[in-house]
């Protein structure tokens, strides 16, 4: 910001009483300080340059005064020369060498008045040679009369000439900015570059301003401008007239972002996220080459840094623009609110609210910059606050190609159904097409290994593409069939009996590879094989009702294991060590516990003794190791055992994915989402939720055999709603969102046949077929008989 500076009235001598009193401003170039002068009409421009001089220390005769583009000669006074009250006044040094300033502002201002002239009107080619002159290297490096320029106006006028309606105009204003531009960054010498900065600032002020982002030449301006930034060295003499005319510039960024970002929330806006980028282009190498210049100056003066008031300025900058981020998110939120169901996804296609991702991710860029203390906090801490609205953003506008990961740095600022959302990207989009898919007949005696055979043998693309199955000695196929399927492999193939996984003790539910799996000659093919499983059932939205355990999952996921993950994998393994760490030191180092760094396993009723590291029989555990000891014998126990087996299951896993990593998908989400997406919901089912999201075909809601039906699953346990929903849909571990996250509603349909005949299903269209009962009782005991866990399975049709 500029500085100002008030003179006093006492400095004001040459005021007569009876003129009016002026207020005028005096900004100096190229630094662009500023301050107050009062006077009257009737002062003199001698008297201000006196006053100038007696503020500054700048000699009157190297003092040049411009008003609107003109120069100030000594002989006039101030009301002459058209400066009214609050007018602007420019101060130039005078030029020094190769010739005198009033021809320097002679053919500058020339050049303007020609300009000015031709703007609205045809085009006149007597301006191209006056123009080609002025902006040439030879005329502007040779007077030095950068700052020439900016006090004439002439960016101004070059640019509004850019604008000019006719194509030649056009082209003579683009190859004279061009030129400067070109003879700027390459053809004048380093010490020049602080001096035509001016020039090149106020070209990317009117740019931005008054063109935008679309504009080549406005490219050329930024990156002249950030070559002049980048080039000079933290001890270079002109650094911080570098430092401050990119700053200047950055702050009429900042402005002009604020009142877009205004407009974003109701319309899109041109350029919004060029000028974004921009300012993540300037801004952090300015505060970089702040930094710089603040840590050389110090040891150089052993003074306090300087530039303070820009550092400070950045940071009320940066909060002005989370501050307008946290605005357009509450505005979008509110907008929602006030907007239909159905007429929600209309209101969003004609905003600008896409845009807001790319946005929010060059404020993380900025923020991970860390150009001032908390600053990272504080980005986090806006999109914690909007989070849902964040979150739906991402779920409506994020792409598969698009960078979105950095999002996920915390998880917090997500919800669930966001998280989900950007984990199954990595996932290749589910094409189900009927008829279509990898062919399997399974054998329901040799389920698990006819699977294994299966799906270990098939190339990754085929089962990406579909899964198409049967069971052997039965007619139904089809989605259905297939969800099936994945519930009892799964239930094969975490079955503790089988080898490859264990349960923890606490939650039968959550498994983890079991250390002793080796006794399998093919175990590691095995967990390849489930690798391939889940991923698949994670693809095609089965939930199967398995989780994991968070010393897995955390594996997966690349995470270190902490002594407090253990707690609920192995609870008295996680009270042994909590007891050897809180003991006495004096009782641990008397050696009561002849305890050395080994570890004790017993498989398959043998013992097993483990170093924990090399020669670990020989040391002893005492109060300065036992920290120690308990890490190794976690890893060991809990990273080393089921390295191998975990390495296989991720190869499995990655066959499934889109060129992505297991890691980056585990890290996508919280132990937690996973749980949902795997296992499903944990509630009891609701009889209210299921009747609301069910249709009815060939009966009424009134019908009497509905209203019995509803009765009698009212009735029911909750392990028989399981095995009807089951029966009815191949499904039996609802989505976490109930019914509403099932790919379809429900049906109950009519069917002709005699009252004496079970129901049947079609699986694949979630279909209850039955017929008109002729009472409850009859009812309640066709229903009993289905709901039997062995009668289920595979009794629908489809």
């Amino acid at each position: 910001m500029a500085n100002s500076t008030t003179i006093t009235n006492a400095e004001a001598t040459s005021s007569p009483a009876a003129s009016p009193p002026l207020r005028f401003f005096v900004r100096s170039m190229p630094i662009s300080n500023s301050f107050v002068l009062h006077g009257s009409e009737e002062d003199s421009v001698k008297s201000v340059h006196e006053r100038i001089e007696s503020r500054t220390g700048i000699p009157i005769r190297e003092q040049v005064l411009i008003h609107q583009g003109k120069q100030l000669r000594w002989e006039q006074n101030l009301g002459e020369c058209g400066i009214q009250n609050d007018a602007n006044l420019q101060l130039v040094g005078r030029l020094r060498s190769g010739g005198c300033s009033e021809e320097v502002y002679a053919v500058v201002g020339q050049m303007v008045s020609l300009i000015r002239r031709v703007c609205g009107g045809e085009l006149d080619l007597s301006v191209t040679p006056i123009i080609e002159h002025v902006m040439s290297i030879q005329f502007m490096a040779k007077l030095n009369a950068f700052d020439v320029l900016v006090a004439c106006k002439a960016p101004e006028a070059l640019i509004k000439l850019r604008l000019s309606s006719f194509s030649g105009n056009q082209d003579i204003a683009g190859s004279a900015i061009a030129l400067f531009l070109e003879s700027c960054r390459y053809m004048i010498s380093k010490g020049l570059h602080a001096c035509c900065l001016g020039a090149v600032v106020e070209f990317c002020k009117l740019f931005t301003v008054l063109v935008g982002g679309n504009e080549p030449l406005f490219m050329s301006c930024l990156s002249c401008l950030r070559g002049t930034l980048e080039g000079n060295g933290d001890r270079d003499p002109n650094r911080r007239v570098v430092l401050k005319g990119v700053f200047d510039y950055v702050c009429e960024l900042v402005g002009v972002l604020l009142r877009e970002m205004d407009l974003s929330t109701n319309r899109p806006v041109p350029f919004l996220l060029t000028r974004f980028q921009e300012l993540v282009d300037f801004i952090i190498p300015l505060r970089n080459g702040i930094r710089g210049l603040q840590a050389w100056e110090a040891v150089i003066d052993g003074e306090v840094p300087s530039l303070a008031k820009e550092v400070n300025h950045i940071r009320f900058m940066y909060m002005q623009l989370l501050s307008k981020m946290d605005g357009s998110l509450q505005a979008m939120e509110d907008c929602l609110a006030n907007k239909e169901e159905g007429n929600r996804g209309v209101a969003v296609a004609g905003m600008g609210w896409s845009l807001h991702i790319s946005l929010l991710k060059r404020l993380y860029t900025i923020s991970k910059a860390k150009l001032y203390d908390g600053a990272e906090e504080m980005f986090w801490g806006v999109l914690i606050r909007r989070r849902n609205m964040v979150s739906q953003l991402f779920l409506w506008f994020v792409k598969r190609t698009d960078d979105h990961r950095w999002i996920l740095e915390q998880k917090s600022a997500t919800n669930f159904e966001c998280r989900r959302h950007l984990a199954m990207m990595l996932f290749p989009h589910v094409r189900h097409v009927y008829g279509m898919g990898h062919e399997m007949l399974i054998d329901r005696s040799r389920l698990l290994t006819d699977s294994f055979e299966y799906i270990s043998h098939a190339s990754p693309e085929s089962l990406r593409a579909g899964l198409l199955m049967k069971f052997q000695k039965e007619n139904a196929t089809g989605p259905g069939v297939v969800r099936e399927w994945f519930l009892l492999v799964c239930r094969e193939i975490f079955n503790p009996l089988n080898g490859l996984f264990v349960a923890c003790p606490n939650d039968r539910k959550r498994f983890l590879p079991n250390p002793a799996s080796s006794v399998h000659p093919l175990h590691l093919e095995y967990f390849n094989f489930s690798g391939r499983i889940i991923g698949l059932a994670l693809m095609n939205d089965v939930q199967v009702g398995i989780a994991f355990d968070r010393v897995f999952f955390k594996q997966l996921a690349g995470e270190h294991i902490t002594f407090k993950d253990i707690q609920k994998t192995d609870p008295y393994l996680h009270r042994s060590c909590k007891k050897i760490l809180e003991m006495d030191a004096d009782f641990v180092d008397s050696d009561a516990l002849g305890l050395t760094f080994l570890r004790e396993v017993e498989e398959l009723g043998h013992r097993k003794v483990i170093e924990l590291f090399p020669g670990g029989e020989r040391h002893v555990v005492n109060s300065k190791n036992r920290e120690t000891f308990v890490k190794l014998l976690i890893h060991n126990q809990f990273v080393t055992s089921i390295s191998e087996q975990i390495s296989h299951f991720n190869k499995g896993f990655a066959d499934i994915l889109s060129n992505s990593k297991p890691q980056e998908f585990f890290q996508s989400l919280e132990l937690e989402d996973l749980d949902r997406m795997l296992h499903g919901s944990e509630n009891v089912i609701s009889v209210e939720d299921w009747k609301a999201h069910t249709k009815y075909r060939g009966y009424k809601e009134t019908d009497d055999q509905i209203s019995w039906f509803w009765e009698v699953v009212g009735r029911m346990s909750a392990e028989q709603m399981k095995t009807l929903l089951f029966f009815w849909t191949s499904v039996k571990y609802l989505p976490f969102e109930g019914f509403a996250g099932l790919k379809s509603c429900l049906f109950i349909c009519r069917s002709e046949e005699p009252d004496d005949h079970l129901p049947s299903s079609h699986t694949c269209f979630y279909q209850l077929c039955f017929p008109p009962y002729s009472s409850m009782a009859v009812m309640q005991d066709r229903f009993k008989v289905i709901t039997q866990e062995h009668i289920s399975c595979s009794f629908g049709a489809l």
